[in-house]
């Protein structure tokens, strides 16, 4: 079975009629905002808010309805990837350029649910390289400044030019192999003049749903965790 596929599809249970639904990035999403535009042809009423341009094109091919951010007062509920997440819901996301985007529908959304399969769950942050978003104008002082802090970062690329954000900043990818302190990490990050934002979500997620290949869903909530199979 599809893992990604499996668990895309299950949290579309806790969408309900009527609701705003943040729509993350990414492959897993991806069967998310599928199953999501066949409900909506069958009657559910949603509106739904892009964390990418990429997530905008599909959601308008599936027919779902988007309003800006600037629409709203408050998300319902966002559904959203990650590149790694631990037992403490803390997760490193951005492997799709999107993590600014990302945090900001996720910090305005009443639930965030996170979904990844079970290669993404990982008992420390870090192998996976974080990302950091940088404005272009100076990025290898701020290159320098994120040497120091003991990672290797290297200007993701695309096409042999520096790969542009939906927001038309650069990203460095960080290689810290392990990140024990996730919070005072991404604090220390954002304080260096000329960084955005960083993929480090702590404390912003709900509830994780994890899924196997044989069609297991392993459900992480906040301070507790149960299975189902």
């Amino acid at each position: 079975m599809n893992a990604k596929k499996v668990v895309g599809e299950k949290a579309v249970e806790f969408v309900k009629d009527g609701m705003i639904v943040g729509l993350g990035t990414g492959s897993t999403v991806y069967w998310t905002i599928l199953k999501l535009g066949e409900l909506v042809k069958n009657g559910l009423s949603i509106r739904g808010v892009a964390t990418s341009l990429s997530t905008e094109e599909l959601a308008i091919k599936m027919g779902i309805p988007l309003v800006t951010l600037e629409e709203v007062d408050e998300i319902d509920l966002t559904i959203d990837g990650a590149d790694e997440v631990n037992a403490n819901l803390e997760l490193i996301k951005g492997g799709g350029g999107a993590l600014l985007r990302e945090k900001i529908v996720s910090a305005n959304s009443r639930k965030n649910i996170i979904i990844a399969d079970h290669t993404k769950y990982v008992s420390v942050l870090g192998d996976f390289p974080l990302p950091i978003e940088v404005v272009p104008f100076g990025w290898k002082l701020v290159y320098k400044q994120i040497l120091k802090l003991g990672c290797r970062p290297s200007l993701r690329m695309d096409n042999n030019l520096p790969f542009l954000t939906d927001n038309g900043n650069y990203i460095l990818d960080c290689q810290f192999k392990k990140i024990k302190e996730p919070k005072e990490l991404a604090i220390y990050i954002n304080m260096i003049p000329g960084v955005v934002d960083n993929g480090l979500f702590v404390g912003m997620t709900d509830i994780v749903l994890i899924g196997f290949d044989d069609g297991g869903i392993e459900t992480l909530l906040k301070n507790t965790l149960g299975q189902e199979k």
